[in-house]
């Protein structure tokens, strides 16, 4: 069944089988473009300011170096979707003990809200900068942007991708507009990319850029994303989809890096150059390109801000519901998992603005990506062991040098990011230092470096994990030869309009003469919902004649007929007539209600089948 796939609602909605040269390649482009928009999200924007201003064109090298281990590891993500037809969270969870995918869920989902969290403050610094609105309002109209994933989302998977490419195009075409204003030097830029021994703060910064710049919750998204292809699942298609999703990832993620390289390059030319060497701060660098260039530069970097945040914020709610679908078999709908994780992370901003002021959202934007390189280790070790495994991967499993250069990536990542964690906990112990360090703090960060060691291990002991169901409603069964079922007692809801010839005639026809027929309906009146059984008000009494006349006129047609009112909540009354009188089947009425009908005239059908154990006959 379709929705038992990953991300179930776009699954293999691309078909590329129709289309030849040129129109077959565009038609694997797209899943890069919207994983790369977490490679220039604000969170990256921060280290690569600080860079840039303090040492000029020296990191530049740096970048690289992470952009081509994010190609690696996104390619190896690709690969495991393409081959597999699983996502890193349900590779995750048929491979490792079902008590290891709790912790593994709730470490992506904090590196989500981590991420999300730093949407919000770029979302919000961006449309301070434009239109002077105050942080708290920025924060606020953050929440509203889940009505666009719905919208993107019912539009379909390639006008999804159109919405990201555009944003991303904004961001790209912003600095280079930019790099115009600023006139760097391109002599000086070309030595940044020679590599150089780093010690101190721009150590410590290059740490912070490579654990900003490669995204845990994106390895989860690309292994999803590839699947919305539809191709051959043989030997041939399955390289041709590799091949072509390689050549989407490398031009998407050079595009990441230019917008990376075009903010430490703007920083180097605008602020190191003029000696304006301690400029982390997003907002500290809009108002000094305003002094310096005027002010176009600003607003181009303003918009920019925005497009990346509004761009990455969807895509954190699409890895959110994999992980989620992935380790957990829970599924939601996308609404609600966007509107929990756009709270959770709203909450620790609006606390933060409230307590310690505006200034302070600065490093919580830096705490975030602390948090997104606690979690890089959970989401790389394991995507290198399932592309390893040549018993899963068949003849797609990655070679040797592959291994080591990836194995190499992920000890680099891992060392540096425990570095950064370990000097980070050092500076809270030292400025603000209490109990809660050594009671919270340092064994929580014991115990995931531990779950790390075990993720490592593991997939090496060859321990055979009981087989999983990688979807939420499980597996077929085996269906029984039936019985016709006779049903003694049927209750039928009724409403009085035009919908009820067709309710009552389709229970006729399940129970026939032989079946006994309650008429239900809910006086649902101000009185009614006060005084419930005493209430005699007009309504309630032309609805006591109109069952009665129902009732009359099935008698003369040789049926049983008993009218039951009832009064208030309609789900809550018609659950308690239906178990009250021992009913067998419940036929009821759809008027065909959508979107905001739903939410103002509510959902009946919905509410009735979840407080009932009988069947229910849904007649439109």
């Amino acid at each position: 069944m379709k929705n038992t796939e990953s991300l179930s609602e776009v699954h293999q909605s691309v078909d590329t089988s129709k289309r030849t040269g040129w129109k077959r390649i565009l038609s694997f482009i797209g899943p890069a473009y919207l994983v790369s928009v977490g490679y220039m999200d604000p969170g990256n924007w921060a280290t690569d300011l600080a860079g840039g201003s303090k040492f000029g064109y020296q990191l530049i090298w740096i970048l690289l170096m992470s952009n081509l281990i994010a190609l690696l590891l996104q390619s190896l993500s690709a690969r495991l979707g393409i081959v597999r037809g699983l996502d890193l969270a349900q590779a995750s969870k048929n491979t490792y003990p079902s008590w290891v995918n709790i912790p593994l869920f709730a470490l992506a989902q904090t590196a989500i809200i981590a991420c999300d969290l730093a949407e919000i403050i770029g979302m919000a610094i961006g449309l301070q900068l434009l239109f002077n609105l105050p942080l708290l309002v920025g924060i606020s109209i953050t929440i509203f942007d889940t009505v666009i994933l719905l919208f993107l989302m019912n539009k379909g998977m390639r006008k999804m991708e159109a919405f990201i490419v555009s944003m991303v195009f904004i961001v790209g075409l912003s600095f280079l507009i930019e790099m115009f204003i600023v006139e760097p030097n391109f002599t000086e830029i070309a030595r940044g990319f020679k590599p150089t021994l780093l010690s101190g703060q721009a150590l410590y910064i290059a740490i912070g850029i490579i654990g900003a710049t490669v995204m845990p919750h994106n390895l989860y998204l690309h292994s999803s994303l590839v699947q919305t292809r539809k191709f051959e699942r043989d030997s041939k298609g399955i390289k041709e989809a590799i091949k072509f999703n390689f050549i989407d990832t490398a031009v998407a993620l050079n595009l990441a890096f230019f917008v990376n390289a075009a903010i430490l390059i703007l920083a180097a030319a605008a602020f190191y150059r003029n000696g304006l060497h301690e400029v982390a701060e997003i907002k500290d660098a809009h108002k000094l390109l305003g002094n310096i260039f005027g002010s176009v530069a600003p607003a181009l970097f303003a918009i920019a801000l925005i497009a990346a945040g509004q761009s990455s914020t969807v895509t954190g709610t699409l890895a959110g519901q994999i992980i989620m679908e992935g380790h957990l078999n829970l599924r939601i709908q996308p609404w609600l998992r966007r509107l929990i994780t756009r709270l959770l992370a709203i909450i620790p901003a609006f606390f933060t603005i409230l307590h310690f002021g505006d200034d302070a959202l600065s490093s919580l934007l830096i705490l975030s990506q602390v948090v997104l390189s606690l979690q890089l280790g959970f989401a790389v070790i394991p995507l290198i062991h399932f592309t390893s495994d040549k018993k899963e991967m068949k003849e797609f499993a990655i070679k040797n040098w592959v291994k080591i250069l990836a194995w190499t990536s992920a000890l680099v990542i891992v060392v540096l990011n425990v570095k950064l964690v370990i000097e980070e906990i050092t500076v809270w112990n030292a400025s603000s230092g209490g109990w809660y360090m050594y009671v919270l703090v340092i064994p929580a960060a014991i115990l995931i470096a531990l779950l790390l060691l075990y993720i490592f291990i593991f997939p090496m002991l060859n321990f055979k994990v009981k087989e999983k169901s990688n979807v939420p409603h499980g597996n077929a069964l085996n269906i029984e030869p039936a019985e016709r079922i006779i049903y003694h007692q049927i209750g039928i809801t009724v409403d009085f309009s035009k919908n009820d010839r067709s309710t009552i005639r389709h229970a006729m026809i399940q129970g026939g003469q032989s079946a006994h027929y309650f008429l239900i309906h809910i006086v649902e009146t101000a009185v009614a919902r006060y005084h419930g059984q005493a209430a005699l008000d007009h309504e309630t009494k032309k609805d006591l004649d109109n069952l009665q006349r129902y009732c009359n006129n099935l008698a003369e047609l040789g049926y049983h007929a008993t009218p039951c009112i009832g009064f208030g909540a309609t789900a809550k009354s018609i659950a308690e007539i239906t178990n009250e009188n021992k009913l067998e089947l419940l036929v009821m009425g759809a008027h065909g209600h959508k979107g905001i009908k739903d939410i103002i005239l509510g959902t009946t059908v919905d509410a009735v089948r979840h407080k009932i154990t009988i069947p229910v006959l849904i007649v439109r």
